[in-house]
């Protein structure tokens, strides 16, 4: 029997000590409490939904750089071709030519200028 007041009695002290917390959140914060709480909700939904933006703008950003990335590895693949295609061309005239080799040393330098520029 005296265990069970001794339960029934710790139900009443937390009840009591909650009201007693209730209390003094009034004294400290007044009656605006409830005011404060919706605040900082609207301020935490605020943030979260700023926060989502942000990750849907990076994730944009972050594709747009991808495909500027593959346009441009495109363009620099089909130079690349065109340099190498110019070049098989002088070579092939040279020969055809018979040019010295002073030639030949000339059209490569100016092609490693051309792919340095």
């Amino acid at each position: 029997m005296a265990n069970n007041k001794s339960q029934a009695e710790e139900p009443a002290i937390s009840i009591d000590s909650s009201s007693k917390l209730e209390a003094i959140k009034n004294l400290i914060f007044g009656e605006n409490i409830q005011q404060y709480d919706s605040e900082f909700e609207l301020l935490k939904k605020d943030l979260l939904a700023k926060r989502q933006e942000l990750n849907e703008m990076i994730d944009d950003t972050r594709e747009e750089l991808n495909k500027s990335i593959d346009s441009l590895s495109t363009d620099l693949n089909i130079r690349i071709t065109d340099l190498e295609s110019k070049m098989d061309d002088r070579l092939d005239r040279m020969e055809d030519d018979k040019t010295s080799r002073s030639m030949l040393g000339e059209a490569l330098i100016e092609l490693g200028k051309k792919i340095k520029a």
